[in-house]
């Protein structure tokens, strides 16, 4: 099953709508299966190498090193850094430290990163965790994605709880 439809198929089979009933560590697993599966849907300018970075402290407690383990993204596998300060050679910066991540929003506004925000957090990413009905889901702005140089599926934003389509104020 090619990569894109295995998303549609997990999420549309509720692969990633598990209960959560307050457990982090189930949440924080399904964060990071969101994460891997989201690149097939998203292209970025240049890919010679890919990472998925994690600014500040890790909530994954390694379900991000598990899920990105054997995933490449043309040929190339993808890594996990834990960083101490936002980076631009990141593909995805993952924020989930209130007290950075507006500085770090602000540091990689118009960089080719895809910024994805934790739930909870007052400034948001280009994709943005939401806890709705206990279940994780994703916001996306569109719009923002357009200024920094990604472009995401329509497949993906098709999935979203809800978009901040581009052109929007």
């Amino acid at each position: 099953m090619r990569p894109r439809s295995l998303l549609v198929a997990a999420v549309a089979g509720g692969l990633f709508a598990l209960p959560l009933r307050a457990d982090p560590a189930i949440e924080y697993a399904v964060k990071a299966a969101y994460l891997t599966k989201f690149i097939p849907f998203i292209t970025w300018p240049n890919t010679a190498s890919f990472s998925i970075c994690v600014l500040g402290d890790d909530p994954f407690a390694g379900k991000l090193e598990q899920a990105a383990s054997g995933t490449k993204l043309a040929d190339h596998p993808i890594q996990v850094r834990h960083i101490a300060a936002p980076d631009a050679s990141c593909q995805i910066l993952f924020l989930s430290d209130p007290s950075s991540s507006d500085a770090a929003l602000e540091a990689l506004r118009g960089k080719p990163v895809l910024t994805v925000t934790d739930s909870g957090l007052k400034e948001h990413g280009v994709i943005s965790f939401v806890i709705a009905d206990n279940h994780v889901r994703f916001d996306i702005d569109d719009a923002a994605a357009a200024q920094d140089g990604i472009a995401i599926s329509s497949k993906l934003l098709g999935l979203a709880h809800s978009v901040k389509q581009r052109g929007q104020p």
